[in-house]
């Protein structure tokens, strides 16, 4: 694939919100960083982000899966644990992280309109992860 410039390439996921405000209120207190506040909302994660926008269809949004790589599981999960999400969000309670049959071990939360993540344990030495 040469001729193609590289470097600065991102792929960014376009994510609904039925609700846009809630939404935007659930992901900043996930931990994620919000850089851009508008029509659409940017967050991100590392080097890694998606675009919040303000749309939603039932059907996309609870078949929709996002994946966050991270590097210590355990450090996520207690910090899932400490932000009762249920409560704040009326969302279904988090999942515990156990391993799963395609070898990675996951932890699963679900946002307020129905996207559902993974949270996965970077294993090491898998490049791909």
């Amino acid at each position: 694939m040469s001729g193609i410039p590289t470097g600065t390439e991102l792929a960014r996921p376009f994510m609904p919100a039925k609700d846009f405000d809630l939404s935007k209120r659930f992901y900043e207190t996930l931990g994620f960083e919000k850089v851009l506040d508008g029509e659409v909302a940017i967050f991100r994660a590392g080097a890694s982000g998606f675009i919040l926008q303000r749309y939603y269809q039932k059907d996309w949004a609870e078949n929709f899966m996002m994946q966050l790589m991270v590097d210590d599981l355990d450090a996520w999960w207690a910090h899932i644990n400490t932000l009762d999400l249920t409560r704040q969000f009326g969302v279904p309670p988090p999942r515990a992280p156990a391993m799963q049959p395609w070898g990675l071990r996951v932890a699963y939360v679900v946002d307020p309109c129905g996207v559902l993540w993974h949270v996965a344990q970077r294993r090491e030495g898998a490049v791909q992860d």
